[in-house]
């Protein structure tokens, strides 16, 4: 049976997020493990932001996501993000990713958010609208990336 859970309730899964995200996001493009081994570790911290969150079965990897303060340095309003969205390829089209959103999201409005941000790529952006995700900016950063949105449907507080 998946599990989602908090990194902080399952620290031993700490180096392998680290490595995923740093091999699907960040390798190409020059940064070292260790800076993402550092920023992983963050997740382990109290507070609601940043939070890393796990699918696993037993002690079997899934995959990952991240809720942060920021994705984008350009946009610094826009806050928090879902970020690092990864599902080991042997267990995509299981719905893990997307609960992986859902529960990111989820944490997002737990902590008080009205609004919770994503970046994806044209290849994802048809993923993460079919979630109910709303495109807010195209072709943000560079042709072809997609900043979406997602709103709270819980009722503001009087």
């Amino acid at each position: 049976m998946v599990a989602i859970s908090d990194l902080r309730d399952r620290p031993d899964f700490a180096d392998v997020v680290a490595d995923r995200v740093w091999r699907a996001f960040w390798k190409d493009r020059g940064h070292p493990l260790s800076l993402l081994t550092g920023l992983v570790q963050k997740n382990l911290e109290a507070g609601p932001i940043p939070t890393g969150l796990v699918a696993h079965e037993g002690d079997a990897f899934l995959g990952t996501a991240s809720l942060i303060a920021c994705d984008e340095e350009g946009r610094p309003h826009y806050t928090p993000w879902v970020a690092a969205v990864w599902v080991e390829p042997e267990h995509r089209s299981r719905g893990i990713g997307a609960a992986l959103v859902a529960a990111a999201a989820d944490a997002a409005f737990e902590a008080g958010a009205g609004r919770v941000h994503l970046l994806a790529g044209a290849q994802r952006r048809s993923f993460y609208e079919g979630l109910g995700w709303i495109v807010l900016e195209a072709d943000a950063l560079r042709e072809g990336m997609f900043i979406l949105v997602r709103d709270s449907d819980r009722a503001p507080s009087p």
